[in-house]
């Protein structure tokens, strides 16, 4: 399965059948979509982790019906597939691969809209401004609770037998949470009005007829906000009222009107997160549907479960994947029990009793590290005045061909020296080079014309910009370099070098994690330190000594402090933002020389006025 082909190939994990399931729930939920869109543009794969099932194992119950697939074994991937989680799509070139449930999802629906312009439903599942599961998981509790969270903790519950489940899980109980939340959208205020104008019409009809009369209306007129969402999916050609409302209406204040509810997983439209969810509540559903006490635990699950039922789209992906849907009885009985809030990283009560102890401003947090025997520590760079012959270079290859201004292009030129003379020196021929965060491919892309012997592999979450590179590379004809559309934590590859160029706050740490996990050397230029906080994944400060020393919230001074570092600034602020960004950097390099036995050098950049985020942390295994 080398080279080109002549369609894209999807690659779903294929683990085994549970009934009208297929798990992983990821290939479950990329079929749903795919016979949502009703988009036969790929050629898909089920991906069998060792030998290939059996007839006997294997059947069509759960696969949509107007899908064609092939059955392989792992080892029959693609190359560049290899270095990636399923689901991917590996474009008909064969060097440009998507990897990860939401990336992937997302292109599914571009590629369908791009065949037939005419299914505008599909595209609008991307949300207003097509942003929906567009964030990285890494960064996004919401993107994260969908496209991770949910599914896997769906995956484990089915694994159990009924009589060890215990309670709902967590995740299950943060989704009703954030179904239980008022929604904002862009016309917020304007729906809002016409809320409070519907339900004083209601009142008014009411109070001339008998309640029998009044409750039997009042199930089949639909609120606003839910009248607004199923509008935009079946296209009314009578659309819902936008005449203005009366002055007493208008002159409400925006705290006096209704909030509005829930109608989808977003909000007022059906998304693409409702389309991620709904496989994955459903088996639950199935799973539990003679417990009713796990469905009076999720009432406005419950409710939205029966809601994305009723869009066509939904029924007809369900009919393809042959889903029963589950039928609730009495299920407008349900009575919402607020579920307790499971505890995050800023609930914990070791938060509240710092805030007592804390002293803002960096200069105390300073003094206390500085009092501890700790202070920034810069290494001499150890190629200071090395640089590439840009004139020389092929246009492709050289930043200030392109649409930047000639400063800018120049401080590009001068970042680029120092990590490409450090990765130069750290190559040898047939390494693997990741280039993480990698953008519009600046780094790669003169490692792979540099490195003609070792394979470059561009890691990026931002489509465009990947596509920018790809185009650049084309321009080049290079041959040993590929291309990975995926969050971090879908990049499973081994390598040799990793090295990102302004990783941006957490960015940086999870390269380093990267890294250091396939014992990878690292050159790596932070950035948007003040973006840096606790996530799932990481707490600050990172080292044992640190941590002796610091909290949290005094270790998030330095972060906020360490991005003073702008030409405007004044010399002072800059001098202290310069040091902050060296006790940042020296936290990191000391976790990492501590627990995973690495030398690891803070630097700076050469010279220091290339960029306001001049700093180098260079690590090598040892």
């Amino acid at each position: 399965m080398k080279g080109c082909f002549t369609e894209d190939h999807l690659y779903l994990d294929y683990f085994h059948q549970k009934e009208d399931c297929i798990l992983p729930l990821h290939t479950s939920v990329s079929l749903f979509l795919l016979s949502y869109c009703d988009c036969k543009t790929f050629r898909v794969f089920l991906v069998s982790p060792e030998e290939i099932p059996s007839d006997s194992q294997f059947t069509d119950k759960a696969l949509p019906e107007a899908l064609e697939f092939c059955l392989i074994k792992k080892c029959q991937l693609p190359s560049v597939v290899q270095n990636c989680c399923l689901p991917a799509v590996l474009e008909k070139n064969g060097t440009f691969c998507r990897a990860g449930l939401a990336v992937v999802l997302r292109h599914i629906i571009r590629k369908t809209y791009d065949a037939d312009p005419s299914k505008k439903e599909v595209l609008e599942l991307l949300g207003f401004k097509k942003t929906c599961l567009k964030a990285c998981a890494e960064v996004s509790e919401w993107t994260r609770l969908c496209e991770i969270s949910i599914p896997l903790a769906v995956e484990n519950f089915l694994s159990l037998s009924l009589d060890q489940h215990q309670s709902v899980p967590v995740e299950l109980l943060q989704l009703e949470k954030k179904l239980g939340e008022p929604v904002r959208v862009h016309n917020d205020d304007k729906i809002r009005r016409q809320k409070v104008q519907q339900q004083n019409s209601l009142v008014k009809k009411g109070s001339s007829n008998s309640s029998e009369e009044r409750k039997s209306r009042e199930t089949q007129e639909s609120p606003v906000d839910l009248e607004l969402s199923f509008s935009k999916l079946t296209v009314q050609k009578n659309p819902v009222s936008t005449k203005r409302e009366p002055s007493h209406i208008r002159k409400m204040k925006t705290s006096e009107l209704p909030p509005l509810e829930h109608i989808f997983a977003e909000g007022l439209y059906c998304t693409l997160a409702d389309i991620v969810l709904f496989p994955c509540i459903h088996q639950f559903w199935v799973f539990c549907k003679n417990h009713q006490d796990k469905m009076l635990e999720l009432p406005l699950i419950s409710s939205w479960y029966q809601r994305v039922q009723e869009i066509p789209g939904v029924k007809k992906a369900a009919a393809q994947c042959k889903m029963q849907f589950v039928q609730f009885h009495g299920s407008s009985a349900f009575q919402a029990e607020h579920p307790q809030r499971p505890c995050t990283a800023s609930d914990e009560p070791e938060e509240e009793n710092e805030d007592a102890q804390f002293i803002g401003g960096p200069r105390p947090t300073m003094t206390k590290l500085m009092a501890n025997g700790i202070e920034a520590v810069f290494s001499p760079h150890p190629h200071p005045t090395w640089a590439l012959d840009w004139e020389s270079l092929p246009a492709a290859v050289n930043p200030g061909e392109g649409k930047m201004s000639s400063d800018r292009a120049l401080r590009k030129q001068q970042q680029l020296n120092n990590l490409v003379a450090l990765v130069t020196n750290l190559a040898r021929p047939g390494d693997v080079i990741v280039d993480f965060c990698s953008g519009g491919g600046h780094v790669g892309i003169v490692l792979a014309h540099l490195l003609p012997s070792c394979q470059i592999i561009l890691v990026e979450n931002k489509e465009l910009s990947l596509i920018r590179a790809k185009e650049r590379s084309d321009e080049l004809g290079l041959s040993n370099i590929w291309f990975i559309q995926a969050n971090m934590d879908y990049f499973k590859g081994t390598f040799n070098i990793g090295v990102a160029l302004h990783a941006c706050g957490v960015a940086t740490d999870m390269v380093i994690e990267r890294c250091t996990k396939v014992r990878a050397a690292f050159v790596i230029c932070p950035c948007c330190y003040g973006f840096i906080q606790n996530t799932a994944k990481f707490t600050f400060p990172r080292s044992h000594q640190f941590k002796e020393v610091l909290s949290y919230k005094e270790h998030m001074v330095l972060c906020r402090f360490a991005d003073q570092t702008a030409v405007q600034l004044p010399a002072e602020r800059r001098r202290i933002g310069k040091h902050c960004m060296g006790l940042v950097d020296l936290d990191r390099a000391w976790s990492v020389e501590r627990s995973c036995s690495y030398s690891v050098q803070v630097t700076s950049m050469e010279p220091e006025t290339c960029s306001p985020k001049n700093n180098l942390i260079v690590g090598v295994p040892v």
